[in-house]
């Protein structure tokens, strides 16, 4: 099975999902560094789609910059255009496999898709 992680190194959550990813047998991992290579606002409303969570819940809320852009009232729309943007403001890791979208948080959450 393939699964594919967007992942911040930096991340602890990230970093944890991807080791429950390696350490799973029969998995083949793509690891795209989402701050470097960030996914097009298709393929993210895409994931969000299939995670079935809105834009909203994949905003990173915590980030300084959401506040600052006034993300907390703003509408999917807004939020996508910022996280095109600023993809420090997308929440990470989303891991997608065959089985499906999650947003691994916490990073346990990894296992319903593998």
């Amino acid at each position: 099975m393939k699964a594919t992680i967007w992942h911040n190194p930096r991340c602890g959550t990230s970093r944890k999902t991807l080791a429950i990813l390696e350490e799973t047998p029969g998995i083949e991992v793509e690891v795209i560094e989402y701050l470097k290579t960030p996914p097009s606002r298709e393929k993210l409303v895409a994931l969000y789609q299939r995670a079935g969570i809105a834009p909203r819940q994949g905003l990173r809320a915590k980030e300084p910059l959401a506040a600052e852009l006034g993300l907390a009232d703003a509408s999917d729309e807004a939020i996508l255009d910022a996280m095109m943007a600023h993809p420090i403001l997308i929440e990470r890791p989303l891991v997608e496999t065959d089985k499906g979208v999650r947003l691994c948080r916490p990073q346990e959450v990894v296992r319903e898709i593998l």
